[in-house]
């Protein structure tokens, strides 16, 4: 088969002439005859320091493309730093997808591999790669190591929000909480917790994207270099089999990372990442295929944030093989992976070096701790809650609701000493959903009155049409579909409205006569809480973005246009 960069190269026209000649710069004629074109997608970047590292992992892919006999190209890519950009990164997943997915499409480009590491890079490429249709393979940048603090290790991001909580009881000084802040981040490398940039790796791994058990080597580990060197040279063999993403992933393949995400304990914001990931192939994936295949799905990674240890104990205990050879009778076992052999073929040699970290199937972390879908009267269209990081307690629980119109309204009263608020009220935000904020942001982990923080309560119900990061906890009820901003009842809402959460039974209901709601409008504040753009990005994303439960893309990325251009640029 003829490679699609001789579109670009081939022949003695004009147009190649120019294609070649502003190319060469000192390549050798054969560079554009016969050899696959491979970009490398990389999302490095200072603002995302947890991918900083990324262009030294692109130097060994490099290397293994130019053994394998491609010629290499490096193709920056937009990256999202979770940590610095504001309102929130997930306003630019679907951006970021678009952008990359139009670059590899506009270039005489035969494969791609993609690097990335923060929360949002691995799914916006893995949504660009599946939309445009090139060969395409994943080498996750990888966790960092271990810190301490006083002897104890800290998890990244799991330990900023129990620490300020700490600080903000009165149990532990605002010095020596800064005093940690050097200690949080030891090395290159992101989240060492089971958050969201650690589970999109794996769960990526567990969809067929990733060559089976470099997905959680961390950052610094040589290791990781390895298997980027040998991902270059699997990129030309992916090139030459015409192994695109759209042969080998398929509702199998979700089902799979369905799986993976219960068994390791991953983060809630896989459920829109790969919402969006099968939206762009055309695989009909639904919120039930996540309570179906994943809720009774046992969590065998003692990891934080919903148990003890951190992702470089994880690797050392065998890694995301290990875990899925526990639960190998759940997988599809026809489902591929970039190397062409099915998931399961890589899974006879993966044992559990420290049962401890990755626990037997005979002695789960939790019996069913899979993310649950609920509904009800408050979520109509779906709602999800992490068992396995919630308080048993609060999972079936009946509480007076208390509300808060916008994020703004939440920090001006949260620490009001006159809020009416106990420890068995149900915290309420709104408009921070996709259209709301705008981008869905990750406050849904609602921080707790200090007053009962002082009084020892250290969790409650909290219920948001956002996001909460991959390293939080809590008996936190999040992505309730519709949004508020979208007309969902969560914009109907009142403080002293009673709510009840029954977690068994998937249901979260306002129990508020239907008659009596259906009279209600918005407040005022409510409404003027909501996000309204002029222009730009920002407007374009409210007027487009789908709702959670439909994984927040825009409804005109949807689908994929395939990497054919038909119109030459002179």
């Amino acid at each position: 088969m003829p490679l699609r960069s001789a579109q670009w190269y081939g022949g003695q026209d004009r147009n190649a002439y120019i294609h070649r000649a502003w190319m060469r710069r000192g390549a050798p004629a054969d560079a554009f005859t016969g050899r696959p074109q491979i970009a490398i997608a990389n999302t490095a970047s200072d603002l995302t320091p947890c991918n900083a590292h990324l262009d030294e992992v692109a130097r060994l892919v490099r290397d293994g493309v130019h053994e394998a006999g491609g010629i290499p190209l490096d193709l920056p890519v937009v990256s999202l730093g979770e940590t610095n950009v504001r309102p929130t990164a997930m306003l630019w997943r679907n951006m970021a997808a678009m952008a990359t997915e139009e670059m590899l499409r506009a270039n005489p480009l035969d494969g791609v591999v993609l690097l990335g590491g923060c929360d949002k890079t691995i799914p916006s490429l893995l949504m660009a790669a599946a939309s445009v249709d090139l060969p395409a393979v994943v080498v996750p940048g990888g966790p960092m190591l271990t810190g301490t603090f006083r002897g104890t290790p800290l998890g990244c991001g799991t330990d900023v929000w129990r620490l300020s909580e700490e600080v903000r009881a009165g149990t532990l000084s605002q010095e020596q909480f800064t005093r940690s802040e050097s200690s949080m981040i030891r090395s290159r490398g992101h989240c060492n917790t089971m958050g969201t940039a650690s589970t999109m790796a794996l769960v990526a791994e567990a969809l067929g994207t990733v060559v089976p058990g470099v997905a959680g080597t961390p950052a610094p580990d040589s290791r990781l270099l390895e298997a980027a060197h040998g991902t270059g040279r699997l990129a030309v063999e992916l090139v030459s089999d015409d192994r695109r993403p759209s042969t080998f992933l398929t509702k199998g393949s979700f089902r799979n990372a369905i799986v993976a995400l219960a068994a390791i304990g991953g983060s809630t914001n896989a459920v829109v990442h790969l919402l969006a990931i099968a939206g762009r192939l055309g695989v009909e994936l639904t919120l039930d295929d996540f309570d179906r295949i994943g809720s009774r799905v046992p969590v065998l990674v003692d990891l934080q944030p919903a148990g003890r240890f951190l992702m470089e104990d994880f690797h050392r205990a065998g890694g995301l093989l290990a875990v899925l050879r526990e639960v190998a009778d759940l997988l599809d076992p026809r489902a591929l992976t970039v190397t062409g052999r099915p998931l399961v073929d890589h899974l006879d040699d993966a044992p559990i070096w420290d049962p401890e970290v990755i626990r037997t199937r005979a002695r789960p972390l939790v019996e069913e701790g899979g993310i649950a879908v609920l509904r009800g009267s408050l979520a109509p269209d779906g709602a999800l809650i992490k068992p396995a990081a919630a308080s048993p307690h609060l999972l079936r629980h009946r509480g007076r609701a208390v509300v808060f119109d916008s994020i703004e309204d939440f920090h001006a009263r949260v620490d009001d000493p006159d809020l009416d608020v106990d420890a068995d009220s149900v915290l309420v935000l709104r408009g921070c959903g996709p259209k709301g904020y705008p981008g869905m942001p990750e406050v849904a982990n609602m921080p707790l009155p200090t007053k009962l923080l002082e009084q020892g309560v250290r969790d409650m119900v909290r219920v948001c049409d956002g996001r909460m990061s991959g390293t939080a906890y809590g008996t936190v009820v999040l992505h309730v579909a519709p949004e508020a901003a979208a007309g969902g009842p969560l914009a109907l809402v009142r403080t002293g409205d009673v709510i009840s959460l029954d977690v068994e039974a998937r249901r979260i209901d306002l129990e508020v006569p239907a008659a009596e709601l259906a009279a209600r409008t918005p407040s005022r504040a409510t409404v003027e809480g909501f996000a309204d753009p002029r222009r730009g990005w920002q407007r374009l994303y409210v007027d487009h973005v789908q709702q959670a439960d439909k994984g927040a893309d825009l409804d005109f990325l949807v689908g994929s246009s395939g990497s054919e251009v038909t119109r030459e640029s002179h």
